[in-house]
């Protein structure tokens, strides 16, 4: 871990990362890609040591209010003590300014911010996105090694949904001759229903690898999956898009669940429920602003 101060924290779309590089040791990180020119070692967690003094002078001098987004490049709750520090201090700020929240983690790590969702979430939306890939947990600590298992996210989507938190699941990746059954997704679809989730977005059963993070994931398959690589290589080559060869049979399976069970789907939808903001008056409720 090292520190950085930082010159701006939002996006123009309002999006945030507090900290560059990660420890969970997901094997198909796209983070990893050499095209975010990151400068240091990718486990060497980069910290924006003034994040919450960033955030805090943008707030206040917002004139019109709207979602805060975090954990698209970076997972805010990486346990590190001043990235877990500087991720409470942030969503103090966003609660105490009224802004709405869509936050995105792997980690049960975030229930210890549970109190401070609720608050957010009693003046503006909070909305918790949380990814899962596998139904098996001994995969799960292969290919994602360092982070909460699938039970143990699940858990939190239940949590969550008993506390009047919305949720959304990211199915992805499921990686081509691994997690690519019927059983698997089945499985994750089964959960998502029990844990009460809003949609989910998957935009195809596989994942995308360029450079940087495909020699990382193929380090990685030689490893854990002899053979693998060499299959990989054989029948995507060097795409960045490396479906599973299920991927048609897959996605209709998951949009006829979604269906059935009342789970948003359309990945243009949810996007736009992720980003449209609404402030709750005295009475319960609600304004939207998109």
């Amino acid at each position: 871990m090292h520190l950085k101060d930082y010159k701006g924290i939002l996006s123009q779309k309002n999006g945030m990362n507090i900290s560059r590089g990660c420890t969970h040791g997901c094997i198909y990180c796209d983070a990893r890609s050499h095209c975010y020119g990151m400068d240091h070692d990718f486990e060497d967690v980069e910290i924006k040591s003034n994040a919450p003094e960033l955030l805090e002078a943008r707030l206040r001098g917002k004139r019109k209010k709207c979602m805060i987004g975090t954990g698209a490049m970076s997972d805010p709750y990486i346990p590190l003590p001043l990235n877990l520090r500087n991720i409470r201090s942030c969503l103090e700020i966003i609660e105490t300014y009224g802004f709405g929240l869509a936050i995105q983690t792997k980690s049960a790590l975030i229930l210890q911010d549970l109190d401070l969702l609720m608050r957010i979430n009693e003046k503006a939306r909070c909305i918790v996105q949380m990814t899962l890939t596998t139904m098996d947990e001994d995969l799960c600590r292969i290919i994602e090694p360092r982070v909460s298992t699938t039970g143990e996210r699940v858990d939190v989507l239940k949590t969550l949904n008993r506390n009047g938190i919305e949720t959304v699941v990211w199915l992805d990746p499921i990686l081509p001759f691994i997690n690519d059954t019927e059983e698997n997704i089945n499985g994750l679809l089964d959960c998502c229903i029990e844990a009460g989730v809003y949609g989910i977005i998957c935009f195809a059963m596989g994942l995308t690898l360029r450079e940087g993070n495909r020699e990382y994931f193929y380090a990685k398959l030689d490893r854990h999956f002899p053979g693998m690589k060499q299959k990989y290589i054989h029948h995507y080559g060097t795409s960045y898009e490396v479906n599973s060869p299920r991927n048609r049979e897959l996605m209709e399976l998951f949009h006829r669940r979604c269906g059935e069970n009342g789970m948003a789907s359309d990945i243009n939808g949810i996007f736009s429920y992720l980003s449209a903001f609404e402030e709750k008056e005295d009475n319960g409720q609600l304004n939207l602003f998109s």
